[in-house]
């Protein structure tokens, strides 16, 4: 059981999220909450407070009744889950209950401790409330997609609950859960910040970064099988530029390739009695793909990095508004509910992941064109050519994934729409940008599900199974558990390349590549 102490980092939600660990909030960490609350209660008793007495947004200027206030926050949560859209799965959503649980444990939200009793009970009873893709324009929060989990939380709406989508309040009876009763501001607490595309954003780091290793794995592979020259992988050359992630992937590809009998040394080959040869038969250099993927996996890594950094802030911080200070006994009005920090950061992941999804279309356009390597045959193909067809087949499918990605890696953070009769002006689309990403990142683990099969065709074809290092033999026989040999017998690819796919979205041994990418 992990204890929530007011501050998360990004191993707390792998394993509450991925790894499905209980929790339990820290005995300090309520008393903060309740303090805030009841500071809150008394400072707003004489006092106009948004949100508290007022109504919400360009509506702030007219004053709630104390009779009508309970019911004020009610109808901001009903009237506001208005999301629609494909539904967003289950483990970003709990992703974005835990980062929500996390600013409103700050105590400055001024919450009653029920809502964060019952929305611990929720994410420990792994109750998942059903949230769209669309409908936050990311400026007052992730408003829409957090009043669909404000709404389970005062019991009503649909909850995925063992993997079924069912009414709250059906679910609550079955687990003798008991929804929140509205205090004070919770409605506006609960859904007027950042938390959904946060929640987002984290698990996009996370499989990003799961990514970055296999690329690195598919990218140290084929620099052994084509015996490519080893010193564009130095530590003497890649130390001479000075960004720390191109320093750290020629590194771990170095690792990779420690053991292979593949690689060349250039003064082996080049360096030696060469000088009467007019034209050399076999390359002085490989192709960019090969051999400039420390500088092109350099800044994915170092962009990586930093996004995590920047969500981790955002996560242990007050995005709500107004923010409650106890310890100054006073009540700030302003803007910590804007997601440009969280925009940004997503348009920036889905930038470099994209690019990582172009490198690996590269080499694998590499390996499939024998004008090209010069060692294999067309597609890889190991049954006869002109009637089998290889991986002829799944290139469209990379090609055409890659493209998509190219086109989905126009920025949301410009593109601000000005909405709530212009009183939210200027707004972030992060969670647009958050949901993009996703896809992005989804597209690029097909497409490196592709590469990786051909690899192992490639190996398989040139019979180097003994030769090449132990990281890429495990590769190899992973890979092979999953997909037999494609030789003279041409089968549906589809069942393989999600298997393939599945197997790198959920690897989490630490023999390939990389385990210190940050």
């Amino acid at each position: 059981m992990l204890t929530i102490k007011g501050k998360l980092g990004i191993e707390d939600f792998y394993r509450i999220v991925f790894k499905e660990e209980s929790i339990l909030i820290n005995k300090d960490v309520l008393a903060t909450v309740e303090n805030s609350f009841n500071f809150l209660s008394q400072f707003s008793q004489n006092k106009i407070i948004y949100g508290v007495n007022t109504g919400f947004g360009p509506m702030a200027q007219y004053k709630i009744n104390d009779s009508d206030r309970i019911q004020l926050q009610y109808n901001l949560i009903r009237s506001h889950a208005s999301g629609t859209g494909n539904l967003i799965p289950t483990q970003y959503v709990k992703a974005a209950m835990l980062a929500r649980l996390n600013t409103l444990s700050l105590g400055h939200s001024g919450v009653h401790i029920s809502v964060i009793e019952l929305m611990t009970s929720l994410i420990n009873k792994n109750i998942t409330p059903v949230i769209f893709e669309h409908g936050g324009v990311g400026a007052s929060g992730d408003l829409v997609q957090l009043a669909h989990i404000a709404l389970v939380l005062i019991g009503e709406g649909e909850v995925f609950y063992k993997d079924e989508r069912r009414p709250t309040e059906e679910v609550f009876k079955i687990e003798n859960l008991t929804p929140i009763n509205i205090a004070l501001r919770e409605g506006l607490a609960l859904i007027n910040g950042t938390s959904v595309m946060t929640g987002i954003g984290l698990i996009n780091t996370i499989n990003t970064r799961k990514l970055l290793d296999w690329m690195i794995c598919c990218s140290s592979a084929i620099n052994e099988i084509v015996q490519a020259y080893d010193d564009h992988l130095s530590l003497e050359l890649n130390q001479s530029k000075k960004h720390k992630g191109q320093q750290q992937i020629a590194k771990l590809m170095r690792n990779h390739l420690e053991d292979s009998t593949l690689t060349r040394k250039r003064e082996h080959h080049l360096y030696n009695g060469n000088n009467e040869v007019s034209v050399f038969e076999e390359k002085v250099q490989e192709y960019y793909s090969l051999r400039c993927v420390p500088q092109i996996l350099g800044p994915v890594l170092d962009t990586l990095n930093n996004v995590e950094k920047i969500l981790i802030e955002e996560v242990n911080s007050a995005n709500d508004n107004p923010i409650v200070d106890v310890e100054k006994e006073h009540v700030y009005h302003g803007g910590n509910f804007h997601g440009d920090y969280v925009s940004l950061e997503m348009d920036k992941l889905k930038l470099v992941v994209t690019k990582m999804s172009m490198l690996a279309e590269r080499q694998l356009n590499y390996l499939l064109n024998p004008n090209l390597n010069n060692i294999l045959p067309p597609f890889v193909n190991l049954g006869k050519l002109g009637l089998n067809f290889g991986m002829q087949g799944v290139q469209f499918t990379a090609t055409s994934t890659t493209a998509e990605n190219q086109m989905l890696s126009n920025p949301m953070y410009v593109h601000s729409i000005p909405n709530n009769n212009d009183n939210q002006d200027i707004v972030s689309m992060g969670t647009n940008a958050a949901n993009i990403t996703k896809k992005v990142i989804e597209n690029t683990f097909e497409v490196l599900a592709i590469e990786t099969i051909t690899i192992v065709q490639a190996i398989e074809y040139l019979k180097v199974q003994d030769k090449i290092s132990s990281k890429t033999r495990k590769m190899y026989d992973d890979i092979r558990n999953l997909v037999p040999p494609i030789s003279d017998k041409d089968v549906p690819m589809y069942p393989f390349v999600n298997k393939v796919k599945n197997f790198i979205l959920n690897f989490e041994e630490e023999t390939y590549a990389c385990k210190e990418l940050n």
